[in-house]
């Protein structure tokens, strides 16, 4: 029998052990960061001439149009008119113009704070940019979207056509999925596409941070123009959590969820062409660019991370001004669509661009010598994009003639897509609803 003596020391080790172990304000648990790195993507396809594949600029401008509610109008004849793939350019007028137009207990264990990377390849000519994440312990490639609120995925209970050529997310092999009772969600767009269903809980593992409650809002229905998108499997909105469309309940975005965990409280997209980049959680890469981040103040009465835009440079020219102008930035756009003022004044300098109403947006000789372009964030800092990067597509065959990655909406707010990001890194601070931005290193 131990003695007395023994047996109250071996308690007493116990107890001091125990201390120890314990959570103390003065020594709280580590917060860390995350990189979600970007991976090839198998299918991707390009024209022999150009770095992406005929009719993608006409697909871009609809898929924005759609997802902002914006009648597609002559881009939707053109997409009809071309089988959505190569058209003959035409003539046209040289000038642009836009088409008018209580959440559920979430826990955040991020591995006691984190930093995470995910990685996202381009699709089909930089289309998109997918990036992998886990949830229930599946993987599946996701489109980061900045632009929108809500973490949906393409899974079991659509119908078996819907399915073909997805990655789709099984609720029934994850021992930690749980229906929301009575939820749903309900997306629709402008042209009268749009996905719907049903709303669970389940643990998501994005680069190394986990939610274990996060929102999973699970397709029951989706329109065609998704389906055929087999590239994409879902979406992983980054917007702020008003955005989000689940009923009656609105749910919180990952980020909202995770924020707490980070080391700070920022996500940044480090999005670069034809080349891996990534998502980074939780801190800020200062070798992935040049300077100094300039920051500016985020409006987000909308649920974007809107910024004022009220001046713009063509090249070396002097800069002009958009009254009131307006944009947010947003990692689910592939081009960047400004004011007709900026997209007119733009093409003016290059020679050969016209307003083509057979692709259903401004088009110019695939040769042609594209201006720089900078437009203002926040009133503080100028934007470069790159002209490189503003000859999107070809949209012919022969590869003469292209799509132009600028193109015009009718408002003030302009939605700077992906053709802004392969210029700029940019961070997102959800602690002070800042934006900062500089040129890629």
């Amino acid at each position: 029998m131990p003695s007395l003596l023994a047996l109250q020391a071996f308690l007493l080790l116990a107890l001091v052990t125990f201390v120890l172990a314990a959570p103390s304000p003065h020594n709280p648990p580590q917060k860390r960061s995350f990189i979600v790195e970007r991976v090839p993507n198998p299918n991707f396809k390009r024209h022999p001439n150009h770095k992406r594949s005929v009719g993608a600029g006409t697909r871009a401008l609809l898929k924005a149009y759609r997802k902002f509610g914006i009648p597609p109008g002559p881009v939707l004849e053109a997409m009809r008119a071309a089988g959505a793939g190569a058209a003959s350019p035409s003539t046209g007028s040289t000038g642009a113009s836009g088409s008018s137009s209580n959440s559920t207990t979430t826990n955040s264990t991020a591995s006691a704070g984190v930093v995470g990377i995910v990685t996202a390849t381009p699709e089909q000519g930089d289309v998109e940019y997918l990036s992998p994440i886990s949830i229930g312990g599946q993987t599946i490639n996701m489109d980061f979207d900045s632009g929108s609120s809500d973490l949906w995925v393409f899974n079991t209970q659509l119908a078996a056509a819907s399915q073909t050529g997805h990655q789709n997310f099984d609720p029934t092999k994850s021992t930690s999925f749980k229906m929301i009772t009575g939820a749903s969600f309900t997306i629709s767009y402008g042209d009268g596409s749009g996905a719907a269903g049903n709303v669970g809980t389940d643990t998501v593992d994005i680069g190394g941070a986990t939610v274990t409650s996060q929102a999973i809002e699970l397709a029951t229905a989706v329109s065609t123009s998704f389906v055929q998108d087999t590239q994409s499997n879902g979406l992983v909105g980054l917007a702020f959590s008003k955005l989000n469309t689940v009923k009656p309940t609105a749910q919180k975005t990952f980020f909202d969820n995770a924020q707490a965990s980070l080391a700070m409280p920022v996500f940044t997209a480090d999005l670069r062409k034809n080349a891996v980049g990534a998502y980074t959680f939780g801190a800020i890469d200062s070798t992935k660019f040049n300077g100094s981040l300039t920051w500016a103040t985020v409006n987000t009465t909308n649920g974007f991370w809107q910024f004022s835009s009220s001046k713009f440079q063509v090249g070396t020219g002097a800069a002009m001004t958009v009254a009131g102008g307006q944009a947010i930035a947003d990692t689910g756009t592939t081009l960047m669509l400004a004011n007709a003022a900026v997209v007119n004044a733009y093409y003016s300098q290059v020679t050969g661009a016209v307003n083509n109403q057979t692709v259903g947006g401004v088009t110019f000789p695939c040769n042609a010598q594209l201006p720089d372009l900078q437009v203002d964030v926040g009133g503080s800092y100028m934007a470069l994009v790159r002209g490189d990067d503003i000859n999107f597509a070809p949209v012919d065959n022969a590869g003469t003639t292209c799509f132009g990655g600028l193109q015009a909406i009718a408002s003030n707010l302009q939605i700077y897509g992906d053709i802004m990001f392969k210029s700029q890194f940019v961070a997102f601070n959800g602690g002070n609803n800042t934006i900062g931005m500089a040129p890629h290193q």
